[in-house]
């Protein structure tokens, strides 16, 4: 070796060399492993895309996943059984908390006892049928004596009598007097009528509307069964005119119900597509719009838009400062006045995470976030279960669900910096930190409920509604469409007759001064009738 490779000097700069070599080498290392967990993290979103599309187009639509839901999945290419039998396991994907383990486990233990045999309604009507004993056993087969009758074995089924249409005439009785030289003639008052001169009676009418909007049954339909039934020919745009008119008459109805919202202090909110036909788009549909307001436990009211606007719910709700509860959608953002309070969703922050377990069975962790919003809403369901008022569910929540919601928080600070933001898992996390303030405000109000479901559960008739009758005919219907919707869905909400409401209401509506109207919403006359 040369005394020039031995030179303390050249050493030195060897060892530099190397060590820059290293640290090249560790650096490349570096953002291998960055470009390996990248592209691992890629993979798992891409899958969970995936994934997402396969139960979009072949499982079930709602939060849990049955196993005879999942049998559709089974014949489903690249899925493999261990991922059916996972998503269709009714255990946690990942260990519960120890008070969950325990409530499961309680509630698993406390089997419901069998309800016997069910009993049917003391309100419906009895027709009683008596089966007599045949011949020979009206004589004693040891003595020869003739029988009597000790009693009756009694049972009872449910029966129908197929409707039956029928032509009611009407005579009204007229009087004169003979005496008079007037000779003047008086006739008694026709029977109030909803459509006036109409070919059907008010009940027709009535049926009409219940079919279309409770049963979600078309105009064309009805048009064949009336014509199957009846044999009488009725067009469908006769009947249209029947709903148009309806709704004409239910409009300051509607609005007489609008105004009891806005006198209360909490209102929930929702907004659901609906098609409507136009002349400007000949041979294509309208994306219009049904938004409803209403107060759980209380009425509802429906207001049809063309749009999806802020401008809707700011007119609506006009100045109002009361709490509204609504998803996360930004149109309720900066309406009413200026202390309204805005509410979240938890049904909707915890619909997230199911998506994230739907779409990766091994996710653990959005498992356990699911778990802990489960607590939250058993806290509520617990003072459902006891009654309480809105105070003492408050005091109880304070108690029971503040550290479920403390650790909700904490966690998702914690993994959000750990996971990829457009996988399921991100999205849940982004959604439940964005809307955290909405979310917490939930519990610390003991009026408010913890979801927008009974909202939800008021638009999904009319998802169902849709895929029967397709659209509204015209721009113009909207509004008497929104007002029909908004007294049958309240009729519903309160369990009331709706049939009934409107054979009270609809004859002579239109004569009524407007100063009546009021006393006329499904929630006064319910009252009224409870007198």
């Amino acid at each position: 070796m040369s005394a020039a490779a031995n030179h303390p000097d050249n050493q030195q700069e060897q060892l530099q060399r190397q060590a820059a070599q290293i640290d090249l080498l560790q650096a490349k290392l570096s953002a291998a492993m960055l470009d390996l967990n990248w592209a691992q993290l890629k993979i798992q979103s891409l899958e969970e895309k995936l994934r997402q599309e396969r139960i979009a187009r072949f499982g079930p639509r709602s939060e849990n996943l049955t196993n005879l839901q999942l049998l559709l999945l089974d014949e489903e290419p690249s899925v493999t059984m261990d991922e059916v039998s996972g998503e269709a396991g009714r255990e946690a994907l990942a260990e519960p908390t120890t008070e969950v383990a325990a409530h499961q486990r309680r509630r698993g233990s406390r089997r419901k006892p069998h309800p016997g045999r069910q009993e049917l309604p003391a309100h419906l009507p009895r027709k009683e049928e008596v089966i007599a004993c045949p011949a020979e056993a009206c004589q004693c087969r040891h003595c020869g004596e003739a029988t009597v009758v000790i009693g009756h074995d009694e049972s009872e089924v449910l029966d129908v009598d197929p409707a039956h249409y029928f032509v009611r005439v009407t005579k009204r009785e007229k009087r004169a007097c003979r005496q008079c030289a007037q000779r003047s003639v008086v006739a008694a008052p026709l029977p109030e009528r909803i459509i006036a001169k109409s070919l059907v009676s008010n009940r027709v009418v009535v049926d009409t509307i219940v079919k279309k909007y409770c049963d979600h049954l078309p105009l064309y339909r009805q048009e064949m069964i009336l014509k199957r039934e009846a044999g009488v020919e009725i067009s469908r745009a006769t009947l249209d005119g029947w709903v148009m008119n309806v709704g004409e008459l239910l409009v300051p109805v509607r609005e007489a119900m609008r105004r009891d919202l806005l006198a209360g202090s909490y209102l929930q909110a929702d907004e659901t597509t609906v098609w409507v036909q136009t002349r400007e788009r000949t041979g294509k549909n309208h994306e219009a719009y049904l938004w409803q307001f209403g107060r759980p436990g209380g009425e509802t009211v429906f207001e049809f838009a063309m749009g999806r606007g802020r401008e809707v719910a700011a007119r609506f709700l006009g100045k109002w400062e009361g709490k509204l509860q609504t998803d996360a959608y930004i149109g309720y953002d900066h309406t009413g006045g200026p202390k309204l309070t805005h509410y979240g969703c938890w049904a909707h922050c915890r619909r997230y995470y199911a998506d994230a377990v739907k779409v990766n069975i091994q996710d653990g962790e959005a498992a356990k976030m699911m778990l802990r919003i489960d607590a939250l809403f058993l806290v509520d369901r617990e003072a459902a279960r006891l009654g309480l008022t809105g105070g003492e569910r408050l005091a109880l929540r304070q108690e029971h669900a503040k550290p479920w919601l403390n650790e909700i928080q904490d966690t998702a600070r914690s993994l959000v910096m750990q996971v990829l933001p457009k996988s399921k898992l991100g999205e849940a996390l982004t959604y439940t930190l964005n809307q955290w303030e909405k979310l917490a405000r939930c519990l610390e109000d003991g009026e408010v409920e913890l979801s927008n479901n009974i909202a939800e559960n008021s638009m999904r008739p009319w998802a169902l509604g849709r895929k029967n009758w397709l659209h509204l005919g015209s721009i113009q219907a909207g509004p008497r469409i929104a007002a029909i919707a908004s007294v049958v869905e309240s009729c519903r909400r309160l369990a009331l007759p709706v049939v009934d409401y409107l054979m009270d209401i609809l004859p002579g509506l239109a004569n009524r001064p407007l100063s009546q109207v009021p006393q006329l919403t499904p929630a006064r006359w319910a009252a009224a009738r409870a007198k």
